[in-house]
């Protein structure tokens, strides 16, 4: 009886074990909050409000992710990326043509960009894009670790692929993620007018479209990466003003 109920115990952290964690880290984080010096938690509620569009794309992030439980939100995930990734034109040259541009939200694409702005003399802005990729690409595999979703054409029959079968978990889009981090850190490095902006983030949006495409991520993958990247972006364009009078 003991060894049954152990068992029990066991297949039960197996099966809730995020959610587990997920609701003690939460309790904790109360505990220590509360426990705070109230000079400290004024210190704390004013850093935060002073960077609430951060917070606020941090906290729509944890948001999707908790949304990963919800079957019916999982339906819907499922019927859009099906609508997007089977209807339409998908002429051979056109997969072609979406397969190499996928390519460019790749973390070595980041780093040749990196390399480019290093070659013409933009030293300060290639070493944020080359700390921003490294620390954000580890960001997103832990992520992907803790949600360990399934990619669509593991869980969903008729998935149409073009290229090969990737590796690893679906959430959050590391494409897609990597493309927006750039995106805002570009447009507010070179202050970027709106239409200038409109049309680096429009790039953006493009990169995330070509995951459902190409059948490796669903729609909510592809949301949570712009957010979280946007989010990086935010946190890189905090360190311009340590780094723009520095010499490298």
């Amino acid at each position: 009886m003991e060894r049954e109920g152990q068992s029990r115990i066991a297949q039960l952290w197996y099966n809730y074990r995020h959610q587990i964690l997920l609701v003690s880290l939460s309790i904790g984080l109360l505990f220590f909050l509360f426990w705070m010096p109230k000079t400290a938690q004024a210190a704390l509620w004013a850093a935060l409000w002073r960077q609430r569009l951060l917070v606020g794309m941090i906290c729509a992030f944890a948001i999707i992710a908790v949304s990963l439980v919800w079957s019916a939100g999982q339906r819907f995930d499922t019927w859009i990326f099906l609508f997007l990734n089977l209807h339409g034109y998908h002429a051979a040259w056109l997969d072609n043509i979406i397969w190499q541009v996928t390519q460019l939200g790749s973390m070595v694409a980041a780093f040749f960009l990196a390399g480019l702005f290093f070659a013409l003399h933009y030293r300060s802005l290639a070493m944020e894009i080359t700390l921003g990729t490294i620390t954000l690409w580890l960001a997103v595999e832990m992520v992907k670790l803790l949600t360990h979703r399934d990619r669509p054409f593991l869980a969903v029959e008729g998935t149409r692929i073009v290229g090969w079968r990737e590796r690893g978990g679906s959430f959050p889009s590391g494409h897609t993620t990597q493309m927006f981090f750039l995106m805002t850190l570009l447009a507010h490095r070179f202050q970027l007018d709106a239409t200038g902006s409109t049309l680096l983030y429009s790039f953006a949006v493009l990169i995330a479209f070509t995951r459902i495409y190409v059948g490796v991520h669903y729609p909510r993958d592809v949301i949570a990466g712009a957010i979280l990247g946007s989010a990086w972006g935010a946190l890189a364009t905090l360190v311009d003003p340590y780094w723009l009078g520095l010499r490298f």
